[in-house]
């Protein structure tokens, strides 16, 4: 382990200092969704109390201080991420919208009939989905790369794979399911040699790791504000510069135009062509908070005390009669995905509950990954700064007790 304080790191987030059916707290469901710190919580309660107004274009006091910290926040995305500039950060929903958006814009203007998008099987349904629904309507293919037994994007079957019809090339960073840490750079490289865009998830990836988009050389990468001790409803499309210049604008509105005539209307530079209507301010507002709150950590601080935890886990759960860990990859994100044979993950989730102990269960919108596996799904541990070796005892002592229920 690193020396790393999490009891003293606990004491910035609320929710950890309630009770859970009357007993400590113990949340291990971070891949879904991490905790908020008092820092965040406290300046988006701040931008409501005193400087709440919509941004751009007002002629006031508040709009001003409004619009200040919203673009203040892009900016701190944009130098977290490593972009070029704040003008390569659109500001969406999440994940989902930000992946949505590269295939309706990018994938409409760019994508014709035979042309291959290629999506590795160990995706989350968002970075599925969307370029199913493109490539339907463009008469474009979806290709699937394999995935390894050990739960890797087999690289081998990938560069096979690639030829000069693929057009555009989508993977996760990270498994949301198993927490396997994909090489993305060398995927980047081998698409870019055929004349291939790529799209990264990073939605498991930014709260883990130190990401620099000029560095991996990705054209698109996305991920969610709630991932990283931010809010709800606040997410992050990173592009570069060039293409989000070319591309169409996603929805039409407020905020993105230049100038409306019925004749023909003009649109906004990047990146407000894409952010029609009003934004979520104070989102944006909490999300910059809490990228203040992990560069004050220090990712490589928090990688360390993951890395330990995973180990820890690793092995306290393999100690369990019974347990099988789901994906073996020797490069994870603190994560770990679990079956008992013969108990369904949601009993397993039902009764670790009844400990206090939040994990999460189900296919965790990764079907085809699951089939792949051969389960139907998994019961999912996922740690993060506040926890602590504590943590990984009382899991296992709940799995124990859980495994003689039956």
């Amino acid at each position: 382990m690193s020396g790393f304080q999490p009891e003293k790191i606990r004491v910035d987030f609320p929710t950890l200092s309630r009770r859970v059916r009357d007993r400590r707290l113990v949340y291990l469901d971070n891949a879904a969704s991490t905790l908020k710190p008092r820092p965040v919580i406290d300046r988006m309660t701040r931008y409501y109390e005193d400087e709440v107004s919509n941004v751009h274009r007002g002629a006031h006091y508040l709009a001003e201080q409004g619009t200040i910290a919203y673009e203040a926040a892009r900016a701190k995305v944009a130098a977290f991420i490593g972009a070029a500039s704040p003008a390569e950060v659109v500001f969406t929903r999440g994940t989902t919208e930000s992946i949505n958006l590269v295939a309706q814009t990018y994938g409409r203007a760019n994508l014709n009939a035979g042309d291959e998008i290629l999506v590795s099987e160990l995706e989350h349904h968002s970075n599925i989905v969307p370029w199913q629904m493109i490539a339907g309507e463009r008469g474009a293919r979806v290709r699937a790369i394999p995935v390894t037994d050990s739960g890797e994007i087999d690289f081998a079957a990938y560069s096979r794979l690639l030829s000069t019809r693929t057009r555009l090339v989508a993977i996760s960073w990270c498994s949301n399911a198993l927490g396997t840490v994909t090489d993305v750079k060398a995927f980047v490289d081998a698409a870019h040699a055929v004349g291939a865009r790529v799209v990264v998830d990073a939605a498991q990836a930014i709260q883990h790791l130190e990401t620099d988009v000029q560095a991996l050389d990705c054209d698109f990468l996305a991920f969610s504000g709630h991932k990283v001790y931010g809010p709800y409803g606040i997410g992050v499309l990173y592009g570069r510069a060039e293409l989000l210049e070319a591309m169409p604008p996603y929805q039409g509105g407020g905020s993105m135009i230049s100038e409306v005539a019925f004749e023909k209307t003009t649109y906004a530079p990047i990146p407000q062509k894409f952010e029609a209507g009003t934004p979520s301010i104070s989102a944006a507002i909490g999300l910059g908070s809490a990228i203040d709150y992990v560069n004050a950590l220090g990712l490589g601080n928090i990688e360390a005390h993951e890395r330990g935890l995973l180990e820890a886990a690793t092995r306290a759960l393999r100690s369990v009669p019974g347990l099988r860990i789901i994906g073996d990859s020797p490069r994870k994100a603190a994560i770990v995905s679990f079956v008992f044979d013969g108990i369904h993950p949601s009993d397993i989730g039902s009764l670790v509950d009844q400990e206090g102990i939040a994990i999460r269960a189900g296919h965790h919108c990764a079907q085809p990954l699951m089939r792949r596996l051969g389960v139907p799904a998994t019961a999912r541990a996922s740690f993060s700064v506040y926890n602590s070796l504590e943590d990984v005892e009382a899991l296992r002592s709940a799995l124990v007790k859980a495994k003689e229920f039956f």
